[in-house]
């Protein structure tokens, strides 16, 4: 795993570190997160309702919400900087207490922006973040190294003020990481960036999921389906969903068949065949594409091939949908 991608020796000994720290405890996995019956008002306005999530250790954990919803107060709650007003919060088994930052020892975070001193290279940057948290020169030297290479900083020489927002965003990983965290937290760490800068990050995220926990709060659910394993979404202060990115489009969502025809003629002579019509309230239509909902698919699908032989019809593609996360998102939280 470590050969495949392309850390180095600091992380070779993270990984042992993390394994005997937070992989298995009595048979079962360890959460490196936990939060129960969490809730935070600002005046009359509830922001954080009940909220109830466990972010295995391990994962790469998706924190899905509306601007708004929450996700930041939430995180804030979990760094010991925000009051709950009910609840408890537990990083690697120990109680986060407001103002103390005794577990932050396990967290790196990441804010939406980060902010650096302007006139600094980022090997100063991080040879002060080093001292500032008393690390040796030898490990400030090895550790700034092997993370500027991970972010793809490496040789940067020219002062942070001239970054782009991404390289910026790339920065504040190797210092979010500098610490070896178990848990990283990135609050909206691509909503900001253009298509290449969003890529950069993902692959970073990906790269060091090995690793460390990552908890990724996002509104982009494209991002959280190509590099998450976990994922929860928030709505109106409470978890509405939550679980493994298999069984929340297991559970939660309607197989789709897609079908398309070569002319508009063929799609409806399709739809006018009578033994169609009950699929037909659960169907999309755009052109010539028909798309049928149904959370028994397999018998859709041999009904659908015994009339498409009986009538002489051929659609020029046959399309099993899986349901996409934002598909899901609208769903649960209408």
């Amino acid at each position: 795993l470590v050969r495949s991608r392309g850390l180095g020796d600091v992380y070779k000994r993270q990984i042992w570190a993390n394994h005997l720290f937070c992989l298995w405890k009595g048979g079962e996995q360890m959460n490196v997160l936990t939060i129960q019956n969490l809730s935070k008002s600002f005046g009359k306005q509830k922001i954080i309702d009940n909220l109830n999530l466990s972010v295995p250790e391990g994962s790469v954990f998706g924190f899905i919400g509306k601007n708004g919803a929450g996700k930041t107060t939430t995180m804030k709650m979990v760094l010991g900087l925000l009051q709950p007003d009910n609840g408890e919060i537990h990083v690697c088994n120990e109680p986060v207490s407001f103002g103390q930052t005794r577990t932050n020892q396990y967290i790196g975070y990441l804010p939406d922006v980060p902010e650096f001193y302007n006139y600094m290279t980022p090997i100063q940057y991080l040879k002060l973040c080093g001292e500032v948290i008393d690390l040796s020169k030898v490990e400030i030297s090895k550790r700034s190294e092997e993370l500027l290479s991970l972010v793809g900083l490496n040789g940067a020489t020219k002062q942070v003020g001239g970054f782009s927002r991404g390289m910026k965003q790339r920065l504040g990983i190797a210092q979010a990481l500098l610490t070896q965290p178990k848990l990283l937290i990135c609050d909206e760490p691509t909503s900001a960036l253009d298509p290449v800068g969003r890529k950069e990050i993902l692959d970073i995220l990906y790269k060091i999921s090995g690793t460390t926990t990552v908890l990724f709060s996002t509104h982009i659910l494209s991002d959280v389906e190509r590099i998450c394993d976990h994922a929860a979404f928030l709505n109106e202060g409470k978890i509405v969903v939550t679980g493994t990115l298999t069984e929340i489009k297991a559970l939660h969502g309607h197989d789709s068949l897609l079908l398309e025809f070569l002319t508009d003629k063929d799609l409806q002579l399709f739809k006018k065949q009578k033994f169609i019509e009950p699929l037909l309230l659960h169907s999309e239509e755009n052109n010539r594409e028909l798309i049928l909902h149904s959370r028994d698919m397999v018998s859709v699908q041999k009904f659908l091939f015994r009339v498409l032989a009986e009538t002489g019809i051929c659609p020029v593609r046959i399309e099993l949908m899986e349901p996409s996360l934002e598909s899901l998102f609208l769903e649960v939280v209408k």
